[in-house]
């Protein structure tokens, strides 16, 4: 794999991960204004340009599959 792609590919994951962290306080913590805060950034990285430069993933499908998964974790 071309390194400047495994770099992309690393950044779109991390940014995942975050986003899982951040929905899973978000959705537990909903009075905290910085969960929702970190949420909102994030998902302004996943509707970028930059973002679509790393990757062709659609970032809408990914948050909405991201959060599908995340409230069934909260609510188990």
């Amino acid at each position: 794999m071309d390194p400047y792609q495994a770099l992309a590919n690393a950044i779109v994951e991390v940014a995942v991960q975050d986003y899982k962290t951040a929905l899973k306080y978000h959705y537990r913590h909903p009075d905290r204004r910085e969960y929702a805060d970190e949420v909102s950034s994030l998902e302004r990285f996943f509707r970028s340009g930059w973002y679509g430069m790393l990757t062709n993933l659609d970032g809408e499908l990914l948050m909405n599959g991201v959060r599908r998964m995340v409230r069934q974790e909260v609510a188990a």
